[in-house]
């Protein structure tokens, strides 16, 4: 009874997180899925009356049933990479369809790449300015010397 309650747990609380907005959450909800299949695998192969599945140990009428364990070992696995790739395009990831066009945050995302495109524009100025003025500098050195 209770490996069904942490199934249903888990389950459930899988499906509230992939229902919500957002990536990580999104992340966070089919790794609890799969988590609870997982588990709902495990269970359906119960192995706890059962002797091990090793033929020296125990006949095969009295061992478990040792292809639920494969594929939740095979399941852990794709389960892993898949999660390690979908976080890694979410940090990768330029936007995400949480924001409205209209929400400050994104009005805000814009706003600063102006402000640093600016900054940018001033910095060139600034070193064209110096660059000559420090041509001019040579240039009145070299008029001095001759």
């Amino acid at each position: 009874m209770i490996i069904a309650a942490i199934i249903a747990v888990l389950i459930g609380g899988g499906v509230y997180m992939v229902l919500q907005r957002g990536m990580m959450r999104l992340i966070v909800g089919i790794t609890l899925l799969s988590h609870g299949v997982n588990l709902l695998i495990l269970a359906a192969g119960i192995g706890a009356w059962r002797a091990e599945p090793l033929l020296d140990r125990s006949t095969p009428e009295l061992a478990a049933d040792p292809l639920p364990q494969a594929f939740v070992l095979t399941a852990i696995v794709i389960s892993m990479a898949s999660t390690a790739v979908m976080l890694t395009l979410a940090a990768l990831g330029r936007d995400d369809d949480t924001f409205t066009a209209d929400s400050p945050e994104r009005s805000a995302k814009k706003n600063r790449s102006l402000e640093t495109l600016g900054k940018r524009t001033e910095r060139m100025e600034t070193a064209e300015r110096e660059q000559a003025e420090l041509k001019a500098s040579k240039a009145e050195k070299k008029g001095h010397q001759e």
